[in-house]
């Protein structure tokens, strides 16, 4: 009785750690390069959806800070997005899109709709996102460039774009809060 007990409890142990991915697995840097300056890793979380685990959303920037206005005061930043699934281009440009609509007021929204669109087609040129492809969206001199594996996907420009990109992780109602509290370190 007691060998299949420990057995059963080896198996679930085994059981959970290959089915429930860390942020180890993903290879997320402590700090990145952008544009010559380097940034440190802010904060990092897994966002989940229906019980799925989707992606890992990192955060970096020159200096560490714990809320949506700290983060939009900092520049160069980066939100590193490492896939832990596979996902189709449409599923991945919807996912930004309902992000910005569900953390933006209707006139946020139409303000930036010439840029969501921009950033709907170019999520759309990706084609299929795999698990562990990774999408990057960096501020730097004020426009967004995203990019897939190290490639340079496009560049959308604004301040108040960037800043509603920023909401769909840190707004007071984000998309998913303790993935906020994650990135932000707090």
């Amino acid at each position: 009785m007691r060998r299949t007990v420990a057995l059963l409890g080896a198996w679930l142990l085994l059981a959970s750690a290959s089915v429930t991915p860390g942020l180890a697995d993903a290879k997320v840097p402590d700090q990145v390069t952008l544009d010559g300056q380097t940034l440190v890793l802010n904060g990092s979380g897994v966002r989940t959806k229906l019980m799925f685990k989707v992606y890992i959303c990192s955060l970096y920037l020159r200096t560490k800070a714990t809320s949506l206005a700290g983060v939009l005061a900092e520049s160069p930043r980066r939100v590193q997005l490492n896939l832990l699934r596979n996902l189709s281009a449409d599923d991945l440009a919807g996912a930004l899109a309902d992000g910005i609509s569900q953390t933006s007021t209707a006139a946020q929204a139409a303000e930036i709709r010439a840029e969501t669109g921009q950033l709907l087609s170019i999520m759309k040129s990706i084609g299929k996102a795999t698990e562990g492809d990774v999408v990057t969206m960096d501020y730097v001199d004020g426009a967004t460039r995203i990019g897939f594996n190290g490639q340079s996907k496009g560049t959308i420009p604004g301040e108040t774009f960037n800043a509603a990109l920023m909401r769909i992780w840190l707004a007071d109602k984000p998309v998913q809060e303790d993935l906020k509290k994650a990135m932000l370190g707090t």
